[in-house]
């Protein structure tokens, strides 16, 4: 029986057209050769077109269906809850939200906001990453247009999900161009489930990182679409993705950095081609100047240290092209002149490009790196001299639990993908591999970067799954008899075949030759049905012209390794593979279970409502929201509110009133002016915020109900802050003693210092707190308090003249008989005009904030800053004594 199949494949030169029976190759690379192939089998040797229509749309189906897990997945907070944004960062996005769609873009872009950072106050429009707005901004009005009336808030909530099934596509797309459709479905339904990203994309989590990942993700794939088309259309789209990550969030400098090293990476290994300068040269340029029309990068993207990487690599890929279009003019003799004087010139400009930037580098105290740059690169940088970026909880390292916490059994197939990815290796499974080791090391340092890993762990692992299941599902397939097996053998030459790809030499003829050994059968076609070629047959000539030889040389060479005596497929027994395959659906299970408990228990609970299941029940505390609501409707709108910058953002988007630091966490002598207050006897406490004009102090405290995370726990890095722009405020000095020697723990029994039990912190937290049980245990320090009986001198409940609800105030928020014990807010008492010489006034203190909001332009005046410093050492030294 005559057996004909012809198939068609694209390339960036030119079409590919194989045919069996006779396999005909039309590339610019290799010359036509026709190899006889006889075989018994059916007409049907390949899938019809029906049935790979069928195959794409049921691909399709199941992409839909993985958008709609991963944004399901990600409800169960609202299904529990409500409707609620979580967190402390998305309550400012939500509030910038709000304003942007009341008021529009123009008044957005110039909003001066003065309810925060007071009296300094804070440019919005030119410090925040516009993305994340504009994006619920643009989705609220397209809803709105047509009719369907959503709230801002309800967006907001429903963001991050949505954007989630967009991640998951792109990772689709991504690691199909890498290692196929089969891949890219697996990955795509690992990252919908992946903790480590459902923990920053449930409903309500309304921060930078909603948006971010997808960005990521889809510039990535954007540029592996670009190197292996050479398309300078996907280049485009390449730089405008990358614009929409730099609006997005920070971690854009991840990008511009990774894909110089990938690029660094190509040009020495010998694998430069047009390709990858059309890939390169437009992300760079066009990008760079899409980014600095982003307010908040503005020139720091060509001034500083995280961008240089890519104008570097940017000299290196044009001195390199140059190169291999010389090699294709000259002969070998005038090439090796010529790659002489280029290559010399090249070094020549690039250390002087080095030069320039090491002389720019050397005038900033930071050598032009971002504190949170300089974290990463040195993990101990932070916590030596930026504590209030160390203070943070996710920038702290992680733990070795926390990655099977996040990725589960991912980080066991990553091993697994990487080895796939080196079979063959090309510039994509480089590139997804360089992605990996990089995401692994930055995860390592910070915690929070464990949602850049998750994306590189689920498409190794994605790679890993398809490329097991193929080999399990091959094995099945060689061991059966029959039509189907004769079928397979042309199967698998179809998926052979393809690989071939470009070399930089001659044009070769390549030969492909299954030899069986006597006896064997694979496929059910024995040695003697191969045909082997007639020799007398010889291939038809083409004459290679001058262009197509410059478009060898500058192709890259992927060379595959193929022995022409013999080529055996990997086979297991077909009971091995049955056992692998069961296994391997084990631990898919495990994965969908493990990650719908993350879904549903660790990740769906919002942070401003607390919960605790105990045998009656479950129990919710709202005091968060309480106690906004409270300085709501019982404050004056322009009071001011002081409290750690932790709950600046959400004083003022739900209670809306003006707060003295925020989490944007700009100016860190104001951080450390209220962490110093808090720190200090009450009355320089009383001192400090009386010179801010500040009202009310809010502080949260857990030790009754079990909280941790409060300002207690908090506390060490209030000192630390203060301290570093205060010396008068020591950290020894609030550690335990023993003896006449500090032991270097922090406590707050017995063992306490005199420092501690007596600062500002410690008195409004525990105040009153020993009528709870007669003995004032804490709950989550797990002992009773060193000083118990003591009052207020300088600050006072207001629970009098509260016109909003002041018993359920009283009661929720301070009697601890009801177990709802968090947030308590504290009134500084009104006085006269202070008569000591040692207090420090408010037009004294407010010419000190004057320099501060001007500290970057001119010197501080370091005569005053010595007089404050030394009042209110005096303060704290009279109070103690």
């Amino acid at each position: 029986m005559s057996f004909q199949m012809s198939a068609t494949t694209k390339s960036p030169q030119r079409s590919k057209t194989l045919s069996f029976s006779h396999f005909t190759f039309n590339t610019p690379n290799f010359k036509a050769f026709s190899w006889p192939l006889m075989a018994a089998c059916s007409d049907t040797v390949t899938p019809s077109s029906l049935r790979q229509a069928f195959g794409n749309v049921f691909s399709l189906f199941i992409l839909i269906l993985i958008g709609v897990l991963a944004f399901s997945i990600r409800l169960f907070s609202v299904i529990k809850y409500e409707s609620v944004i979580h967190e402390f960062d998305p309550y400012f996005n939500y509030r910038v939200t709000q304003f942007l769609i009341k008021n529009g873009i123009y008044d957005f872009w110039n909003w001066f906001d003065d309810r925060t950072w007071y009296p300094l106050g804070r440019v919005i429009g030119g410090t925040v990453y516009p993305g994340l707005t504009l994006t619920a901004g643009t989705l609220w009005w397209i809803l709105n247009s047509l009719n369907i009336p959503l709230s801002v808030e309800t967006v907001c909530v429903f963001t991050a999900p949505t954007f989630s099934a967009f991640a998951a596509w792109a990772t689709y797309l991504l690691t199909k161009e890498v290692k196929g459709a089969g891949a890219g479905l697996t990955a795509a339904a690992l990252l919908a489930m992946v903790p480590s990203y459902i923990s920053r994309s449930v409903a309500g989590s309304y921060d930078n990182e909603a948006v971010a990942i997808f960005a990521l993700i889809f510039t990535f794939y954007l540029y592996i679409k670009t190197l292996n088309t050479g398309s300078l259309f996907y280049a485009t789209l390449n730089a405008l993705s990358y614009f929409y990550m730099v609006c997005s969030w920070g971690g854009y400098t991840f990008i511009i950095n990774l894909i110089p090293m990938h690029a660094l990476l190509c040009i020495v290994t010998g694998h430069y081609s047009s390709r990858l300068y059309i890939a390169y040269a437009p992300l760079v340029i066009l990008g760079t100047l899409l980014a600095a029309l982003v307010p908040v990068v503005g020139f720091n993207a060509v001034m500083t240290s995280e961008h240089f990487a890519s104008f570097l690599v940017f000299l290196i890929l044009n001195v390199a092209g140059l190169v291999y279009y010389i090699k294709g003019m000259l002969t070998p003799k005038m090439f090796k002149v010529a790659v002489t004087l280029v290559v010399s010139a090249g070094l020549i400009v690039c250390c002087a490009v080095v030069a320039v930037l090491i002389a720019l580098v050397a005038s900033s105290p930071t050598k032009g790196w971002s504190g949170r740059s300089l974290s990463l690169l040195d993990p101990t940088y932070a916590s030596k001299y930026i504590p209030i970026i160390a203070s943070v909880s996710e920038h702290q390292p992680p733990t070795w639990p926390s990655y099977f916490m996040d990725i589960n059994v991912l980080a066991f197939l990553v091993p697994a993908g990487i080895i796939a990815c080196f079979l063959p290796l090309t510039d994509a499974s480089s590139f997804v591999i360089l992605y990996l080791v990089t995401s692994v090391y930055f995860s390592g340092v910070m915690v929070r970067l464990m949602l850049v890993l998750a994306p590189a762990a689920c498409i190794m692992s994605g790679i890993a799954l398809s490329s097991a299941f193929g080999v399990f599902t091959r094995s099945i397939k060689f061991a059966s008899t029959g039509k189907e097996a004769d079928v397979s053998v042309f199967v698998v030459l179809s998926k052979v075949m393809p690989i071939v790809s470009y070399f930089h030499n001659s044009e070769l003829v390549l030969v492909i030759l299954f030899t069986i050994k006597a006896g064997d059968t694979v496929n059910g076609v024995t040695q003697n049905d191969v045909v082997k070629p007639d020799k007398n047959e010889e291939p038809p000539k083409e004459k290679a012209s001058r262009k197509k030889k410059k478009e060898k040389e500058n192709v890259e060479k992927a060379p595959i390794a193929i022995k022409k005596s013999e080529r055996r497929l990997l086979m297991l027994p077909i009971e091995a593979s049955v056992v692998a395959i069961l296994l391997l659906m084990l631990l898919g299970a495990f994965y969908v279970v493990h990650c719908v408990w993350a879904a549903a228990e660790a990740y769906s609970a919002p942070s401003i409502v607390l919960t605790s299941h105990s045998h009656d029940g479950l129990h919710v505390f709202d005091d968060f929201r309480e106690a906004y609501a409270w300085l709501s409707h019982n404050t004056d709108v322009d009071d001011k509110v002081a409290s750690w910058w932790d709950y600046g953002y959400q004083t003022t988007a739900m209670a809306n009133r003006t707060v003295i630091v925020d989490n944007n966490t700009w100016n860190n002598t104001h951080i450390a002016t209220v962490g110093t207050a808090m720190s200090s006897p009450e009355k320089a406490a009383w001192e400090i915020f009386n010179s801010l004009d500040v009202k009310y102090v809010l502080v949260v405290f857990g030790g009754l109900v079990g909280y941790p995370s409060d300002d207690i726990n908090k506390f060490l890095w209030m000192v630390r802050i203060g301290g570093g722009v205060f010396p008068h405020i020591k950290e020894p000095d609030y550690l335990a003693l023993r003896g006449l020697e500090r032991d270097g723990q922090y406590r707050i029994d017995n063992m306490a210092t005199p420092t501690m039990l007596n600062c500002l912190m410690y008195k409004l937290s525990y105040y009153r707190f020993v009528e709870t049980d007669g003995k004032g245990f804490d709950r989550v320090r797990r002992t009773e308090i060193g000083k118990k009986h003591f009052k207020l001198t300088h600050f006072e409940e207001p629970r009098k003249g509260a016109d909003f609800s002041t018993s359920t105030y009283h009661s929720a928020l301070h009697l601890a008989a009801l177990v709802n014990l968090i947030e308590r807010v504290y009134l500084p008492r009104v006085y006269g005009s202070s008569t000591d010489d040692l207090h420090l006034g408010p037009k004294e203190y407010d010419v000190l904030i004057v320099q501060e909001k001007h500290r970057s332009h001119d010197v501080w005046n370091e005569t005053l800053q010595d007089t404050k410093r030394t009042k209110l050492h005096a303060i704290a030294n009279s109070e103690s004594t």
